[in-house]
C-alpha cells in the first residue's frame, strides 16, 4: 500500500519517535510512504519530493505546531499529485488536524488518526485540566476521521463517551523493539562507581513530575551509594539540576540523541522511575522494560495497564513523592525483587507491546480502511 504520513521529524518527542518507527517497518514490510512533515518555510522551499513533503510551519515545539497560512493548500495539492491509498496522521496538536477530514474527503482518500495526548485516567469529569479540555475539544473532529488509534482502552472509552463513534476508535498498544532493547552488557554501568543506578528518561516539564522523584531521592539520601541518571531536557532542566546538582547522585545527562547510547545507559540500569501526573503511553517505559529493567510508574495514561499483572510497581498521581520515599528504599536493598521485576517487565514487553506486533495490527486496520466503501466520505460535505 501507499501511505501518506503527516507528522513530526523535530524537535525530539514521542510523536518524533512514533513516526520513525512505525514508518521505517512499514518500508521495511514493502510499503510505499511519503512522509510528509512541518518544518521552517525557509527551510521548506525546495524539499518536496515523491518520498517526502515539508510542510511550511510558523512555530513548533514538542507539544504543539502552528502551520503557515499556506499549508493547507500545498498538503492537498501534494496530496492530490501523490494519490496515496490512505493518509495516516500522527496528530501534532495542530489547527490543521481539525481541517485534515474535509481536505481528505475533497480528494475521496481515508484517514486515519493517531490520538495521544496525556492524560490522567483518574480525572474522569472532564471538567477541568488542560489535557482533558483537549479531549473534549478534539472529540467532534476525531468522529470524522476514517479511524482514530488511541493506545489503550481507557482512552477509547473516554472518546466514546465524548461522542466518538465506537466504531471508529480502535485501541493498538504502542510498541518496542524488542530486538532492539534487550538486556545485556552496559559499557556505561562499568564507569559508574555505584551499587546501584535509577534512571529517568523523559521531558523535564511540570507534567513529567520529576521533582517529585528527586525530592524523595534527597530525602532518602539515595545518592550515599546510588546514582539517578537523568537523560532529557526541557524547561526545568537548568532549575532541577541547580537544585538537585550531582552531589546528590544524581548525573544530568542531557538529550542523548544516540539511540545505541540510551539502550546501554537502560541496560546497566537497575530501576527505570516515571513520576509523571499526566501521560499517554510512554515509549521510555516500554523500552526500558524491553531491557529487562525493574519499572516504577504512576497509574498516568496507560502506563498502569502497561505495569498490570506484577510487570512493575504502580503508583498514584497523588502523593508521588511520598510513595517514592518508601519505593525507592525497597528498590535499593532488594537488588532481589528488582531483578524479579526486571524479568517480568522483559515478558510483559514481549508478549504484549512489541513493535511487529502494532504494525501487524495496523497492517490490517489499513486493509480494512482501505476496503471501505467511498461513499462513506461524502458525510463531511
Amino acid at each position: 500500500m501507499h501511505i501518506a504520513w503527516l507528522g513530526k521529524k523535530s524537535p525530539f518527542c514521542g510523536n518524533v519517535t512514533y513516526g520513525r518507527e512505525v514508518t521505517n517497518a512499514l518500508l521495511s514490510r514493502g510499503h510505499r510512504v511519503s512522509f510528509f512533515h512541518f518544518d521552517q518555510p525557509d527551510a521548506s522551499s525546495d524539499r518536496t519530493t515523491l518520498q517526502e513533503v515539508s510542510i511550511p510551519c510558523l512555530f513548533k515545539s514538542q507539544v504543539y505546531t502552528i502551520p503557515s497560512p499556506k499549508a493547507s493548500k500545498i498538503l492537498h495539492e501534494s496530496l492530490r499529485q501523490l494519490r496515496p491509498d490512505l493518509v495516516h496522521a500522527s496528530l501534532t496538536l495542530s489547527p490543521l488536524d481539525f481541517t485534515l477530514p474535509e481536505l481528505c474527503a475533497d480528494l475521496n482518500i481515508p484517514v486515519v488518526a493517531t490520538f495521544h495526548p496525556a492524560f490522567d485516567n483518574k480525572r474522569l469529569n472532564f471538567s477541568s485540566g488542560t489535557q482533558h479540555l483537549t479531549y473534549q475539544i478534539y472529540a467532534p473532529c476525531l468522529a470524522h476521521y476514517s479511524r482514530v488509534i488511541v493506545f489503550s482502552s481507557t482512552q477509547r472509552d473516554m472518546l466514546i463517551r465524548l461522542g466518538v463513534p465506537k466504531d471508529t476508535v480502535v485501541v493498538i498498544p504502542n510498541g518496542v523493539d524488542t530486538e532492539k532493547y534487550f538486556p545485556g552488557f552496559s559499557t556505561s554501568r562499568e564507569t559508574i562507581a555505584s551499587r546501584r543506578v535509577f534512571v529517568y528518561q523523559g521531558r523535564i516539564s511540570p507534567e513529567k513530575n520529576l521533582e517529585a522523584l528527586l525530592k524523595a531521592w534527597k530525602h532518602c539520601q539515595m545518592g550515599k551509594d546510588c546514582k539517578l541518571i537523568v537523560i532529557g531536557d526541557g524547561p526545568l532542566a537548568a532549575i532541577l539540576a541547580a537544585t538537585y546538582g550531582e552531589n546528590a547522585g544524581v548525573l544530568w545527562k542531557g538529550f542523548v540523541a544516540d539511540e545505541a547510547q540510551r539502550i546501554d545507559i537502560l541496560r546497566g540500569a537497575d530501576v527505570f522511575i516515571l513520576p509523571s501526573l499526566v501521560e499517554g503511553l510512554s515509549l521510555s517505559l516500554l523500552e526500558a522494560m524491553s531491557c529487562g529493567v525493574a519499572c516504577v510508574a504512576t497509574d498516568a495514561g496507560a502506563d498502569g495497564e502497561v505495569l498490570s499483572n506484577g510487570s512493575g510497581i504502580t503508583l498514584s498521581t497523588h502523593r508521588v513523592s511520598t510513595q517514592l520515599q518508601t519505593i525507592l528504599p525497597l528498590c535499593r536493598d532488594h537488588p532481589e525483587l528488582t531483578a524479579l521485576l526486571g524479568k517480568k517487565a522483559r515478558q510483559r514487553a514481549v508478549e504484549r507491546y512489541t513493535l511487529e506486533r502494532n504494525i501487524t495490527q495496523l497492517e490490517k486496520l489499513y486493509r480494512q480502511v482501505a476496503a471501505m466503501p467511498k461513499v462513506y466520505l461524502g458525510h463531511l460535505a
